[in-house]
């Protein structure tokens, strides 16, 4: 067959694929024109871009509604305490308004990260006139996400601080994933701070709750009790059946699943910040408030955490203040503090990090050789009669303790 009767075959064959392709778009168009009148009743509105469509679904909150135990109020009230509290902390909204929060969830097609897992529905809640506004975009159909992405993204590129639940490790960057794909088309992603609440929860919590999903957490600390729920893994299987069916009330259930969560994240940023910033918050246990210290600590703000070690001291968890207090000191270069703390952990339980860290002083402070090998000694003998867990490093201590020992009595001639 000659060069050009392949072409005229080629022109032949695309212009057959074109009409199917012009019938299937006309039929595709008048489906979503009834699908329309079905969105319309379920709240949520066509908007187009380049197009393409995506659905916007708003509903608005007065600002006396209950989310659990809080208010719109109580997350004002938490906002100006975090102002006035200029010391950093992971939580804290010192320099921001309330209305610059975002509270960010997704509903994907998936659990992965990469480039095949869709996005189908983006939920946000955020303070407008002292109320609050939820938001929801939605992907119809593949080969909209021009459209989804466009209204998303102008919509929220004035705020300046996401509020999630694992929005570090999921939600963030599967939008960053799907926005490199319609990147020359769309606003760019705004540069975040980012408060996840599963990182902070699990701060507190972790030592109370076997799990601490964001169900079992709105529970648990919100007394907010999911009735007819939709659960989250459904979601995906739902969004199936919609472009199957194009039928939006089967959707219904995903919709109010993701507004649930999104208002929660109100509530759930408002009590954890209370019971950070209270320090005796009445609903913590004394791990709790323990393991608030330690998160002090660890951000630096060793005053704070000085503090909420004190308060533990006639506690359960007096051992282990007493013990981060000795560390604490130790790392302010209060060593005559330090000294004092190591030896009041040592009355409640011999242990062998104490007595080293007392063998440290007693041989480079004062120079007493004498207690600093008394002390290497006891050390040595603690780690050697606790019972433990064989541990691959074990031969590695027990040779930082013999060469203590030695050099000690070396010095003593």
């Amino acid at each position: 067959m000659s060069l050009q009767n392949k072409l005229n075959r080629f022109k032949k064959e695309l212009t057959h694929v074109g009409s199917e392709q012009t019938v299937q778009k006309q039929a595709s168009n008048e489906s979503v024109s009834e699908t329309m009148q079905e969105w319309d009743g379920f709240l949520g509105e066509k908007a187009t871009f380049d197009d393409q469509h995506c659905i916007v679904r708003e509903r608005l909150y007065d600002q006396n509604d209950r989310i659990g135990p809080y208010q719109v109020k109580d997350l004002y009230d938490t906002v100006q305490r975090w102002n006035e509290r200029p010391q950093h902390h992971p939580l804290s909204a010192n320099g921001r308004k309330v209305e610059d929060l975002l509270f960010f969830d997704t509903e994907t097609t998936g659990l992965g990260t990469g480039a095949g897992n869709t996005i189908f529905l983006l939920g946000i809640a955020r303070i407008v006139d002292q109320a609050i506004q939820v938001r929801q975009y939605f992907l119809p159909g593949p080969g909209n996400e021009v459209a989804l992405y466009h209204h998303f993204l102008s919509d929220v590129e004035e705020m300046s601080n996401l509020v999630t639940y694992n929005g570090k490790a999921f939600d963030w960057p599967q939008v960053k994933t799907r926005h490199t794909l319609v990147r020359d088309v769309v606003p760019q992603l705004p540069a975040f701070g980012h408060f996840d609440l599963l990182h902070a929860s699990r701060r507190v919590w972790k030592k109370t709750y076997e799990s601490l999903r964001l169900s079992v957490v709105e529970q648990e600390l919100l007394n907010i009790e999911r009735k007819e729920d939709t659960p989250g893994y459904l979601a995906p299987m739902l969004y199936f059946e919609f472009l199957r069916s194009n039928d939006p009330t089967i959707l219904k259930g995903v919709f109010e699943h993701n507004e649930l969560d999104v208002i929660t994240l109100i509530a759930l940023y408002t009590h954890l910040s209370k019971v950070v910033l209270d320090g005796n918050h009445p609903s913590l246990n004394v791990t709790e408030q323990y393991e608030i210290a330690k998160w002090f600590e660890a951000v630096g703000d060793l005053a704070e955490a000085e503090i909420r070690y004190k308060r533990l001291l006639d506690t359960t968890h007096s051992f282990q203040s007493k013990k981060a207090l000795a560390a604490l000191y130790k790392k302010k270069k209060n060593e005559i503090y330090a000294e004092v703390y190591w030896k009041e952990s040592l009355k409640e339980k011999e242990d062998s990090e104490s007595f080293v860290e007392l063998s440290k002083i007693y041989e480079h402070k004062y120079k007493d050789y004498d207690m600093a090998l008394s002390f290497a000694e006891n050390a040595y003998r603690t780690w050697k009669n606790t019972n433990r867990i064989v541990r691959n490093n074990d031969e590695k201590v027990r040779l930082a303790f013999q060469k203590r020992i030695k050099r000690l009595k070396g010095k003593l001639g």
